[in-house]
């Protein structure tokens, strides 16, 4: 591996014209693919295999005309304070706004008059209407969008108080601002770690041309696939962090190279060589950690991971290829101060001799600054693992002691799927649920609906008469519709109004006593009756994702730490990383459920609004930390391990690997944390809990984890933590992750000799 990747390094750099020209023209070209493409992205989901999904489906097939896919939109009418919405002014500014609805779009189908459709709430004071349109809402244009807004404008005019919800309503997109202010941060961070403009703008623009490159992909291919909303919002956060990452640990490897005293070709070999194998084997665990959410069986979810695990894939192969050709058109430059640092000590050791002062030094005094100079140029990555070393048990509890506190919270995690009621205050989604929640009772805004079908409609009947009967004697009910059948008369509705909201436990004990009901009635009568609504999707998704985490973890655990027993060659080591990641990800999710569940430092964090875990979320970030979380551990125990196969000590092997990789380490979390808080300004609940998860993950795992459990169980184990089975050992192909080939076969152009080269930059 080492040694076809430091071929590709070199063949980049040589070949630097033609590599960029060839980015350049799959970015122009996806990109031009995706401006003639039509249609959008879509918000809404599937659950194969779940009751409510099976109702759903039903539905579609037997009630056709109601459930045509088109979006909907419910607009809420409130009189002015005192009055009645049913007055004579109030009724003409109610009918001027219907028919401005109607107006806006050629895509509207209908709009039900709340007058003559009932839906009036008994105080008099307020009413609804529903926007049905003939087209999905990914088809909405930007203008059917302006016109429906003008048309709420001009109801609100007339003094009444409008609102809508529902999935043909805009949802304002915000979070840009903030989310450009982690890529300036980042760019802050890189400035201060590598001090030089164009090393640290090089990471940037690499990354910006991989992202590019992904998001107009998914742009041109989301309507083929039907891809959901959030899915360029996830690879977009991915592909920016770690196309960050892996261009900063080449570039800082062929930083490293050139001090050495390698030439710039060689240089980017070599960085290719080494880190570039670590990168390419950190961007595999991500990918498969991704790859794996198929397990779930969740078409939105599987979408979502092969999406980020495209863009995954694009950023290692950017860093591969273009990170190496970008260095050639600046292969000095790029050094920043490095260069000067490499030359001046050399100089001034060999100008020495030739002062007097020093000599004439009291000794004491010049072995006191030598003592303070020896601690000053030790690099704090060093000093830090000694002393972690020196202390290991001590440090170890300590930490793990810490993450098993900030993962407490965990135990009370509640998931549910976002409704209206989880909208900002601000906005218009989340007022209209409030006022229709005043006006017409708080399970209005979560209706249940049961589905009756059966081969015979005369079955068919008898069960829908007896589970309405039924359900009405249940708690918690505070309305039960009478059936309604389709022309065929096998299948029928009864819709149920709740009276808690759709997230109350009340109204999940509801959902269970139907399905009792539905299997008595089955029984005995022999009809099938279903549940589906917005609380029965919560209760089947978060049974689906507890039924399929630990097959995922099984499948994705395991499959890593394969790759990373290949990567190390030992046994322990990949074990080791496998439990810091459980430690992670639950301190993680713990979190999460401090801040966007029971609120604690929401202010601090900008969060509006807090409530159940969108039941996505868990899940996710399990397979993006898992991923993340090898990521660190794949370059900074490649480091280690490298000093350990030249003949170092374990101790040693630890303090050596730390002083080379623990600076760029610091900055690679720092500007993923920077990247990923980015996102908690967004209006999609499930991205901004996910960015802020992700952003306490990573710090989590690289500082506490990866930077100090990890070195505290190496000293530990000592040379065991490298000890293979000699069996294994031999099954496995070398893979040398470590450029150990590159050392032991020299090119033409190998380094020269370091003081030849002061020599003649003197």
């Amino acid at each position: 591996m080492a040694t076809f990747l430091h071929w590709i390094g070199r063949t980049a750099f040589e070949r630097r014209r033609l590599v960029l020209l060839f980015w350049v023209i799959v970015l122009a070209a996806v990109g031009a693919a995706a401006a003639h493409t039509t249609g959008g992205s879509t918000s809404s989901f599937t659950l194969p295999g779940t009751e409510a999904q099976r109702a759903n489906d039903l539905l579609s097939e037997k009630f056709p005309a109601a459930n045509a896919g088109g979006a909907t939109a419910r607009v809420v009418l409130r009189a002015p304070h005192g009055e009645k919405i049913t007055s004579t002014g109030n009724r003409a500014s109610v009918a001027a706004t219907l028919k401005d609805l109607a107006a806006s779009s050629s895509r509207v189908g209908a709009v039900s008059d709340p007058f003559t459709s009932g839906t009036v709430s008994e105080d008099g004071a307020t009413a609804y209407t529903t926007v049905a349109y003939r087209s999905a809402a990914a088809d909405l244009t930007d203008r059917d969008h302006e016109r429906f807004d003008d048309a709420l404008h001009e109801g609100r005019e007339t003094g009444l108080t409008v609102e809508a919800s529902g999935n043909a309503v805009a949802t304002t997109e915000e979070g840009t601002s903030a989310e450009a202010i982690g890529f300036a941060l980042a760019a802050v961070i890189l400035l201060l770690t590598l001090g030089s403009w164009i090393a640290a703008g090089l990471p940037l623009l690499t990354a910006v041309i991989g992202v590019g490159i992904s998001l107009a992909a998914l742009t041109a291919l989301g309507p083929v696939f039907d891809l959901n909303s959030n899915t360029s919002a996830l690879a977009s956060m991915l592909g920016i962090a770690v196309g960050i990452d892996y261009a900063l640990f080449i570039v800082s490897r062929y930083r490293s190279e050139r001090a050495a005293g390698h030439d710039a070709r060689e240089a980017v070999g070599r960085a290719n060589g080494t880190a570039g194998s670590a990168v390419v084997f950190a961007g595999l665990t991500v990918m498969i950690a991704l790859v794996g959410l198929a397990v779930v069986n969740l078409p939105v979810l599987t979408a979502m991971g092969i999406a980020a695990a495209g863009a995954v894939a694009v950023a290692v192969l950017v860093a591969i290829t273009l990170v190496p050709a970008m260095l050639g058109f600046a292969p000095e430059r790029v050094r920043g101060r490095s260069r000067d640092r490499a030359v001046g000590p050399g100089c001034r050791a060999a100008e020495a001799p030739h002062g007097s002062h020093d000599t004439q030094a009291p000794r004491d005094s010049r072995d006191a600054k030598a003592a303070r100079g020896s601690r000053e140029a030790t690099p704090f990555g060093r000093r830090w693992a000694e002393a972690v070393v020196r202390r290991p048990v001590r440090v170890l509890v300590t930490a793990v002691a810490a993450l098993a506190v900030i993962a407490l919270p965990a135990t009370g995690l509640e998931l549910g799927l976002p409704d209206d009621g989880s909208q900002p205050p601000s906005t218009t989604q989340r007022r209209a649920y409030d006022m229709l929640a005043q006006s017409f009772g708080e399970g209005f805004n979560g209706p249940l609906t049961v589905v009756v079908a059966d081969q015979s409609a005369a079955t068919a009947k008898k069960a829908a008469a007896t589970m309405h009967a039924k359900i009405r004697e249940l708690d918690d009910v505070a309305l039960a519709t009478p059936a309604v059948f389709n022309p065929s008369g096998d299948t029928a509705i009864i819709s149920v109004i709740p009276d808690s909201a759709p997230s109350g436990d009340a109204t999940k004990d509801l959902v269970t006593g139907i399905r009792s009901l539905a299997a008595t009635t089955e029984n005995s009568i022999g009809a099938r009756s279903m549940v589906t609504g917005t609380t029965a999707l919560n209760i089947d998704i978060s049974d689906k994702f507890s039924a399929a985490l630990m097959p995922y973890l099984l499948v994705v655990v395991g499959l890593a730490v394969l790759v990373l027993i290949l990567v190390f060659r030992s046994l322990l080591v990949p074990l080791k990383a496998a439990l810091g990641f459980l430690l992670s990800v639950l301190a993680s999710l713990g979190a999460v459920v401090a801040v966007f569940q029971w609120g604690w430092l929401k202010d601090l964090f900008g969060i509006e609004q807090t409530g159940p875990i969108m039941s996505l979320m868990p899940i996710l970030t399990v397979g993006i930390v898992f991923g993340l979380a090898m990521d660190y551990q794949v370059f900074l125990v490649t480091r280690i391990r490298e000093s350990y196969v030249h003949s170092a000590d374990p101790r040693q092997a630890i303090s050596t690997g730390f002083q080379h990789s623990a600076k760029v380490i610091t900055a690679a979390a720092l500007i993923m944390i920077c990247v990923f808080a980015g996102f908690i300004g967004s209006t999609e609940s499930v991205i901004a809990a996910l960015g802020f998860g992700l952003a306490v993950a990573v710090a989590l795992d690289a500082f506490i984890v990866r930077m100090t459990i990890v070195p505290a169980v190496l000293a530990l184990l000592g040379h065991r933590a490298w000890s293979l089975p000699a069996w294994i050992d031999r099954v496995l192909p070398n893979v040398d992750i470590e450029g150990e080939q590159l050392t032991k076969s020299p090119t033409a152009d190998a380094r020269p000799e370091p003081a030849t080269e002061l020599s003649t930059r003197h």
